[in-house]
């Protein structure tokens, strides 16, 4: 059975860090997406790394997150520098079998995490 378990998330000031991890069972997944969800808004793309460990990222993360993936590809981690309040979400890690569609859409992937809470206070 497929599961996606995410870790990592808590209370922190802004300007601190925060590493999350999601740790995959059952099976290899060709990609893994991050994405997030601050309440009455979308769930809004993060990040996303590809199996050859290509990374994209939304603009208003770039330069301060970093997705990584371990060599067993099932565990992916996101970790997060220079954390703003806005950056205050429950972020949810994805998972696909393939790399088809874009890697920034929500419909792209098959699996999701149960999601952790990030809060950043001013």
């Amino acid at each position: 059975q497929v599961q996606l378990v995410e870790s990592g998330g808590g209370l922190v000031q802004a300007g601190g860090s925060l590493r999350l991890s999601c740790a995959a069972s059952g099976r290899t997944f060709s990609r893994y997406g991050w994405f997030r969800q601050a309440p009455g808004k979308e769930r809004d793309f993060v990040g996303s790394i590809s199996w050859f460990d290509t990374t994209y990222y939304a603009d208003s993360v770039k330069g301060r997150f970093a997705i990584s993936r371990d060599n067993g590809k099932k565990t992916v981690y996101l970790q997060m520098n220079s954390l703003k309040p806005e950056d205050t979400a429950v972020y949810y890690c994805a998972a696909s079998a393939s790399s088809v569609g874009s890697s920034s859409s929500v419909g792209s992937y098959d699996y999701w995490g149960q999601g952790t809470q990030v809060t950043v206070s001013s």
